[in-house]
């Protein structure tokens, strides 16, 4: 399956570079034995046929050599993500049934002891026979938010991976592509990234380990020139604005994730004619891209929206009304998907994946299934899908798909809180952010909420911290009992409760850069002790910030500055030494 198809390439040309990281360059040859050679020590240890081995790795080509050996003893990986808190990674872990773990050297002390872990550096000095592995195996498993509050583990075997890198309708690749591979582990683009470069014998070139820049995607992609490129719609928005120049070598960029705008499409193409750009949907459940559409500057008429397009090989989608007929051409519909992507479904959770993955009334083989992606699509008389929205209260918050289910689970957890309800809000710049409504089981101290924040912080990632936590007497609740989220308070966006132990800005520096974060973040008022990225910066908006500094106070401080020392009171010592140095000269 997949390893053998890497092998296959490995034989064909064994000195073809294969993964680059950080300096270190490995040749098909040298990856695949390594490969073999950790797969043996990881059948040493116990890994057999089966098995779910966790990840635990930043990128590197350590972390290609464990994937490529976790699938060589007939084992599936699941990709856990270093940036979550201990505990959400200790609870994936558990889900998944996992007992080893391949982690980086620095990373293993933080595994909980009842876990077996290994080093992608222990290698065995000799290797047996690869395990015999089917299309219906099991190849990794990729956990979502779940609106119960349980993250679902979808299960994906190699059929549905073979069928999203091999024999594409959509994009033609081959050895002499240079590939970008820059989506965490955890997030399922890094399937398309890394099995399409390794089972066509291209090249792999993994993105600097850590937050990623816009700086850094920029050099990286002109460094080692880049040929075909992935981005999520909001980094590709970025990059059009900030590194069009970047793009000049890349001959297929796909973008996805969320909606894409025309104008940086129409701008891209305008800037490289040579470029092919495709808008790439799908769910974790159906792996990566369920549909695509592809344009081109010779092509390119305005269409208003960016659709969501056709199919992709061996997928069939249809849109169905609620009836559950077909709708005709121009209505709206929910979007059904089957075909050889389709997941087995979520890892020890039977009721979600049968509500999910539902009988297929279309298909002519006995036992089909389709999955039922809960988003809200029109259907163009040419048969072309546009996205509308979603059907359920799923929403994307920075580019992560969140369910306020999962939210509202986690805050139930906590002491004193009694009943809540967490929704999102469009801010005046169009931002969705989370807000939380919390009924207390009693008088609760002063500045609750924010101390729920904190707490959240312990157990959930960056996108699913509510910007808000209000505290209510009481919910308001429709006429059949259900809470009415309609009918709870809008919040002031901008406005953000204040800790006990906040500093106000002290110097001129200080409040002219509060400022900017102002005017960046959407967020006031800013802290002297407050720190960039906790607020909800991001890579994307950081190079917006840095560039309001620079025409506010004439001087340059580079973005690795912000990343080290994040805080309004350290950026802003940076920038009166700069200021400093510049009136000396």
């Amino acid at each position: 399956m997949l390893y053998e198809r890497v092998v296959r390439h490995a034989l064909r040309s064994p000195s073809a570079p294969a993964i680059t990281c950080d300096g270190e360059t490995l040749t098909y040859d040298q990856l695949v034995s390594r490969g073999d050679r950790l797969a043996d020590a990881l059948t040493t240890a116990g890994v057999r046929p089966g098995d779910v081995v966790g990840v635990l790795m930043r990128r590197s080509t350590g972390m290609i050599v464990a994937l490529l050996a976790i699938l060589r003893v007939g084992a599936a990986y699941v990709g856990i993500d270093p940036d979550d808190p201990p505990q959400r990674r200790d609870e994936l872990l558990t889900d998944a049934g996992v007992e080893f773990v391949v982690a980086d050297d620095k990373l293993c002390a933080s595994v909980p002891g009842r876990f077996t872990t290994l080093s992608p550096s222990v290698v065995s000095p000799s290797c047996g026979a690869p395990a015999s592995t089917t299309a219906d195996d099991l190849a990794y498993v990729s956990f979502t938010s779940g609106s119960t509050g349980r993250p679902k583990g979808v299960m994906v075997p190699h059929r549905a991976v073979l069928r999203l890198v091999t024999d594409m309708n959509w994009m033609a690749v081959g050895p002499a592509d240079v590939f970008l591979q820059a989506a965490p582990l955890a997030f399922d683009a890094s399937t398309f990234e890394i099995w399409a470069a390794l089972t066509h014998g291209c090249h792999l070139v993994m993105a600097p380990p850590g937050r990623l820049t816009l700086d850094a995607v920029a050099e990286a992609v002109r460094e080692h020139g880049v040929t075909v490129l992935w981005l999520t719609a909001g980094l590709f928005h970025e990059m059009v604005a900030h590194h069009i120049g970047a793009f000049a070598g890349v001959r297929h960029l796909v973008a996805g994730g969320d909606v894409i705008q025309t104008g940086p499409v129409a701008r891209l193409l305008a800037a490289h004619p040579d470029i092919t750009f495709t808008n790439g949907y799908g769910p974790t459940e159906n792996t990566t891209f369920t549909t695509t559409w592809t344009t081109t500057a010779a092509a390119w008429d305005d269409p208003g929206t960016i659709p969501i397009g056709t199919p992709v090989n061996d997928t069939r989608t249809v849109v169905l009304g609620p009836d559950l007929r077909p709708v005709e051409a121009g209505a709206c519909g929910e979007l059904y998907v089957s075909g050889a992507g389709l997941a087995r479904g979520y890892l020890g959770q039977p009721g979600a994946t049968a509500d999910r993955f539902v009988p297929d009334p279309f298909a002519t083989e006995p036992g089909a299934r389709m999955y039922r992606t809960g988003d809200l699509v029109r259907l163009r008389p040419d048969g072309v899908c546009e996205f509308v929205g979603r059907v359920d209260d799923q929403v994307k918050i920075l580019g992560h798909r969140v369910e306020p289910g999962a939210v509202e689970t986690a805050l139930h957890r906590l002491p004193g809180v009694s009943r809540t309800a967490v929704v999102a809000r469009s801010a005046a710049d169009g931002t969705k952010r989370l807000v939380a409504y919390v009924v207390p089981e009693d008088v609760p101290p002063p500045h609750w909420g924010e101390r729920l924040r904190e707490q959240l912080r312990e157990t959930l990632p960056a996108p699913m911290i509510p910007w808000a936590v209000l505290v209510r007497d009481t919910l308001p609740l429709t006429g059949n009992g259900k809470i009415d989220r309609g009918a709870l308070p809008m919040p002031d966006l901008m406005a953000r409760g204040v800790p006990d132990d906040f500093v106000a800005p002290r110097t001129d520096v200080e409040h002219r850069l509060a400022g900017l974060w102002e005017g960046v973040l959407g967020v006031e008022p800013i802290g002297a002790d407050d720190d960039f990225f906790d607020l909800g910066g991001h890579s994307l908006n950081a190079t917006e910030l840095l560039g309001a500094v620079r025409a506010e106070f004439g001087v340059t401080i580079p973005a690795r500055v912000l990343y080290l020392q994040p805080t309004l009171s350290e950026l802003g010592e940076q920038l009166e030494t700069a200021l400093r140095s510049g009136a000396q000269r």
